[in-house]
């Protein structure tokens, strides 16, 4: 089992992992709003989106996290590895809307706040994914881990870092694993419906908004009953790579699952987010990268799935 080290989610840590996309123009939100999984053009100042970009079939090919700087610009945060080809995707269907997407990665520095340095900065954000600005930067709330509440950081280069002790990037990756909400990375691009990673369980999709690509899938999967993977946490003793699969009772013909994200853990071994058949969450002995690889042991996830939307 892993771990449960909360005093070690105490400062600020540098986020080198992660990009950013500026939309900036009168059509950026009304174009964001067209082509994620998440509601932007009621997005308000006080409030961030969680959302997924999706092929046509449904599959994720980035996440977000996303806010307005202003009424005609929107940041998204995303993994480094993907930002690239999703600018170049996401670029190729604004047409005539009025939004230039660019690379915006130099413009700003992003840090992970956590315990008291995430504390002193959410006055006033009280629920996952509502910000506010302090100092010229904006402060998110994200979903928290082990006990101690988390912040996303965005603010122009340049800008003085947060006050707070130093946190390793390794521990912030691990208090993402723990806090249970994905983000989409290259091994893994296309492999997943939203619902899989949990995410309308973590306001990720919104079920009332207007058209998006994929929207046809994300719906017959929640509501025709569909959804046959889950998201899980999970600790193994040994290391494990993002994208590996998962089995189960030493059956090596048919995987249940794929590894989804991984960090190691204080305490040792590697904890993870896997994303598997929900009848091989029953008790059923687990595996990853083969039948005969490191034993999972699942975890309780620190959310409530939703059950109807």
């Amino acid at each position: 089992m892993t771990s449960s080290l909360p005093p070690l989610l105490d400062g600020v840590a540098p986020l080198a992992h992660l990009g950013v996309i500026r939309v900036e123009g009168a059509d950026a939100a009304a174009f964001l709003h067209g082509q994620l999984t998440q509601d932007f053009a009621l997005l308000g100042m006080q409030e961030a989106r969680l959302a997924a970009f999706l092929s046509a079939k449904g599959r994720m090919q980035a996440s977000f996290i996303g806010f307005k700087r202003s009424a005609t610009e929107v940041l998204l945060i995303c993994s480094r590895d993907l930002l690239a080809p999703t600018l170049k995707r996401l670029s190729m269907f604004v047409l005539r809307a009025k939004a230039k997407l660019t690379d915006a990665t130099g413009d700003f520095a992003l840090c992970g706040l956590a315990g008291s340095a995430a504390q002193a900065l959410l006055a006033g954000a009280d629920a996952p994914w509502s910000r506010r600005d302090v100092d010229g930067a904006t402060v998110v709330r994200l979903y928290p881990a082990q006990g101690q509440p988390r912040a996303l950081w965005v603010a122009p280069a340049g800008t003085p870092a947060p006050t707070g002790a130093a946190l390793g990037e390794a521990l912030w990756q691990w208090s993402e694993v723990q806090a249970g909400v994905a983000t989409l990375a290259q091994p893994v691009v296309e492999a997943f419906v939203p619902q899989m990673l949990n995410y309308e369980s973590v306001g990720g999709v919104n079920f009332k908004k207007g058209c998006y690509p994929g929207q046809e899938v994300v719906a017959r999967s929640q509501f025709r009953g569909t959804l046959k993977r889950r998201a899980y946490l999970a600790h193994a003793a040994a290391d494990v790579a993002v994208g590996s699969e998962v089995f189960a009772g030493g059956d090596a013909e048919q995987p249940v699952g794929t590894v989804v994200q991984a960090a190691p853990a204080p305490g040792g071994g590697v904890d993870l987010i896997v994303s598997m058949q929900i009848g091989a969450a029953d008790g059923t002995a687990l595996t990853a990268a083969s039948a005969d690889g490191p034993a999972l042991t699942l975890q309780p996830l620190p959310y409530a799935l939703l059950d109807d939307i």
